[in-house]
């Protein structure tokens, strides 16, 4: 079954194999070795409560200290696991609760087998099921058909069809329970628009408050009088729990709904160790806290809707009954800091978040972390009419590598959370550890070791380290780009991840300077502020090539609460809770606005991010900029939508012109008269047309026309981006857009996974692929030895979107075993592979067993 990875993180198990663990392991003459999984996140130290009461004076601040949590490159060939800070199994502290044993964990693991993040190999989907023949399927209602009616036929067609859940307004359509044999008889039942497997979504995880200004209005009065500090304004957050005993988030908490143990006390859970889950405290707190450290809206009324449960998963359907019922409940503002790594407009929890806004719902979403690789944004944070939220960096002084003997060298490191933080003082020798085997730990004594990901588990790589003598351990990927890490139990050995690229050049220092005096690193500090966090989720959409994510917000290092404390975490998770703060402060001084006129005050006011070497992030990078909370409740003109995508454009013959419409609002209390012009020279094939003048009176609204003329016999690039700027308002508006010049290179493959299917020793396999694929096939190498063995399955004209395909055990010609797949798709005259190790057992394929 396709696993999910979230807004940045995933649970596989130790058959995914890469290319470069069995490139490895063959010059080595070893075999080749399974996969060990590989965690997220830094290292953490839990701050306990003050001994002071919560109403004590303190600095009003949401402070930062080290820690990360997040997933690798989306496409990448492995999974991670172990989400920081969001423990397994639990034993919920409430009256009740139960302990799930390690046989249910592991029947979990089977489940959620791999296809994301977003995150980060490529994640996986996993679905929701009471065994391994049932599954639970999201079945979405035509318009003009009742709900009940085709309640009824499925019934009739399925009589041992099990219903779930009814959703009317988040989403519209039933979640229900069925063999999974079954599934494909679900489209053909009249009135059924579509039918998704249940996926599973997961929870992602320095004085960021005062820097998006949200402490600056807290000397403002909405139109009641009341101090701008979110008084009033309900907010409601989908995670997994809160404490809500917390004395900075007691005052605050005010209710919600346990979709996990269904119950109406959403408290965290906890694991086997006795660990809780933190990640919905910790957003909460960015939010909202009140005491100790203080939220962006201090004063708002925080309700939990847990829908993510132990491990921080939580199934499509809970999260659409979590969105209904924030509906239901009349909330002012959502959160969801969440994700999963399917890139498309029309998954249902994205739709879920549209029907949310169009109820009147501020729905506010993580973009995901599964950066920065172009079209890694995922479902929910590819919702049209939702807030999707990217992460930047807050002010830091931030640790980078380099060389004695190449200062210049400049390398970005991410610290492996559960081990010592890397602070360095001092030079360190830096030798070859190959794979972090205990044969390649020889001469490690006193130095710090670089060794490749993969192979073996990530943790034992550190122990091997430590044992041998190492002071510090350097992992680098064997996939391109960078990737985050964590170990399950405390490692006292500083401990980093880098890329690739970067690691690959460390290597090369390190062989050129094989005969003479050994290669000396050096740690560094540079001060960052306002940059992109590289594993925020890039965009655009898949099919509606809308520019994500929409806003960014700090979402590095952001200290917040957590049961019984304080912790510092990273991800995207972290930004999107600054965004829903301000946007409580914004709904809080306009009441009157509606999600689109909030969106639009946020984005039109945006910061613009640039990189270290002063250039603009593309749009699709950081959408309208970095949220600015004074500006955005401050605002006069609303420009909607805050930013324009012109879609893709095949060149032919004759010149093509493209359009977008705005509109514009005039809060202002005089008439302003509006003009528009681009950012830059006029590219070269590229005409722009545009009003002269839009003039609007005191609180009225009109819009305009905007247009784009291509001339095809000149152009000769493949995307243009840039910004249309407004003009006449208090300050000019800033609306990035982007145009594709033909089918831009997205990926074909968005994920794959392979799991025995029944009691006959078939298997089913499942592929998401965005475009769908004219040709589609599945071919099989030897591991070690990349012999051609044969060809699993072959498709023709593959519809876009998710696809299933069961193979019976007399159609596989090959044996059972281990085999390096090779995933082809072509659409459009464009190809795209994608390299993957399945397993043809006739038993289960992932490990079950829990993570280590």
């Amino acid at each position: 079954m396709l696993q999910h990875c979230a807004e940045a993180f995933l649970y596989m198990r130790k058959d995914r194999i890469t290319r470069k663990v069995a490139h490895k392991s063959q010059k080595l003459g070893r075999k080749t070795r399974e996969v060990a999984r590989n965690g997220s996140a830094s290292h953490v130290k839990r701050r306990p409560l003050p001994r002071k009461s919560q109403n004590a004076a303190h600095k009003p601040t949401i402070s930062h200290q080290t820690s990360t949590k997040m997933a690798a490159a989306l496409r990448s060939n492995q999974s991670l696991h172990n989400f920081a800070s969001l423990p397994q199994p639990k034993e919920k502290t409430k009256t009740g609760g139960t302990m799930m044993g390690a046989d249910f964990r592991r029947y979990i693991y089977v489940m959620l087998c791999a296809i994301f993040i977003i995150f980060i190999g490529t994640p996986s989907v996993s679905h929701a099921a009471k065994d391994n023949q049932t599954t639970t399927a999201i079945v979405a209602v035509e318009d003009d058909e009742t709900i009940n009616n085709v309640r009824r036929r499925l019934k009739d067609t399925i009589p041992t069809i099990t219903f779930i859940d009814t959703y009317e307004k988040a989403f519209r359509g039933l979640a229900v329970e069925i063999n999974k044999t079954q599934m494909p008889q679900l489209s053909n039942i009249e009135g059924v628009h579509r039918a998704d497997r249940s996926v599973s979504y997961d929870a992602k995880l320095n004085d960021s408050v005062p820097f998006i200004g949200a402490d600056t209005v807290r000397g403002k009065l909405d139109r009641n009088g009341t101090r701008l500090n979110g008084e009033g304004v309900k907010v409601g957050i989908i995670d997994t729990g809160i404490d809500h005993h917390h004395p900075d988030l007691t005052r605050n908490f005010k209710g919600g709904y346990d979709f996990v143990d269904k119950d109406d006390d959403p408290l965290e859970g906890k694991d086997q160790k006795g660990q809780e889950t933190m990640h919905g405290t910790h957003v909460a707190g960015i939010i909202a806290a009140n005491g100790s450290v203080r939220g962006v809206a201090p004063e708002a009324d925080l309700y939990m809707y847990r829908a993510l449960g132990p491990g921080g998963q939580g199934s499509t359907e809970q999260i659409l009954a979590a969105v209904e019922k924030a509906i239901n409940d009349d909330m002012d503002v959502l959160n969801l800091s969440l994700g999963s790594p399917i890139n498309g407009p029309d998954w249902p929890t994205s739709e879920a978040l549209d029907k949310a806004a169009e109820a009147g719902v501020i729905a506010v979403t993580s973009s995901g972390n599964s950066g920065p690789s172009m079209w890694s944004v995922g479902s929910p944070g590819t919702s049209d009419k939702a807030i999707s939220v990217g992460a930047s960096i807050p002010p830091l002084k931030m640790p980078k590598l380099t060389l004695f003997d190449t200062p210049e060298l400049s390398i970005d490191l991410q610290p492996v959370q559960g081990t010592n933080p890397w602070e360095f003082k001092r030079d360190l020798p830096l030798v070859d550890g190959g794979l972090g085997l205990e044969d390649d730990l020889e001469s490690v004594k006193g130095k710090a070791v670089l060794i490749e990901r993969g192979g073996i588990p990530l943790v034992r790589k550190i122990v091997n380290a430590r044992k041998a003598g190492a002071d510090a351990v350097i992992i680098y990927n064997n996939v391109a780009g960078s990737f985050l890490a964590k170990t399950s139990e405390k490692q006292p050995l500083p401990a980093i991840t880098i890329s690739r690229e970067h690691g690959e050049q460390l290597r090369s220092a390190m062989e050129e300077k094989e005969e003479e005096a050994p290669t000396v690193l050096r740690t560094i500090l540079k001060e960052e502020t306002d940059h992109m966090a590289f594993f925020s989720s890039r965009g655009p959409v898949t099919r509606s090539w809308e520019i994500k994510p929409d806003i960014v917000a700090p979402g590095v290092d952001i200290d917040s609460t957590v049961p019984k404390g304080y912790m510092a975490l990273n991800g995207t998770s972290m930004a999107a809770p600054h965004i829903a703060g301000a946007a409580a402060l914004v709904k809080q001084a306009h009441p009157d606005w509606e999600p689109e006129q909030v969106k639009a005050a946020l984005m039109n006011t945006a910061v613009t991010l640039t990189d270290e070497t002063g250039s603009e992030y593309p749009p699709f990078s950081q959408g309208a900029g970095r949220v600015d909370v004074r500006k955005a409740i401050a605002a006069e003109t609303l420009i909607k939508p805050g930013t324009l995508s012109f879609g893709v454009w095949p060149l032919g013959e004759k010149e093509t012109v493209h359009k977008q419409t705005i509109e514009l609002e005039n809060h202002s209390e005089r008439t302003r008269s509006y003009s528009f012009q681009t950012d830059m020279e006029p590219f070269l094939g590229v005409r722009w047309h545009m009003p002269k003048s839009v003039k609007i009176k005191p609180g009225e609204k009109k819009k305009a026309t905007i247009r784009v003329q291509v001339d095809p016999s000149i152009v000769d690039y493949n995307r243009l981006h840039g910004k249309v700027i407004v003009q006449g308002g208090k300050e000019d508006i800033h609306v990035p857009y982007l145009l594709f010049i033909n089918e831009p290179e997205y990926p074909r493959i968005g994920a794959f996974d392979l799991q025995p299917y029944g009691v006959e020793s078939d298997f089913r396999y499942e592929v998401y692929m965005p475009g769908g694929a004219e040709e589609f096939e599945i071919a099989l190498y030897e591991p070690d030895t990349f012999a051609f063995v044969g060809i699993l399955d072959k498709q023709k004209n593959v519809k876009p979107g998710l696809f299933e395909h069961r193979l019976k055990k007399q159609d596989i010609s090959v044996p059972e075993g281990l085999y390096r797949a090779v995933i082809y798709a072509k659409e459009g005259g464009r190809e795209e592979t994608f390299e993957t190790f399945i397993s043809l057992q006739s038993k289960t394929i992932n490990d079950p067993s829990p993570p280590s």
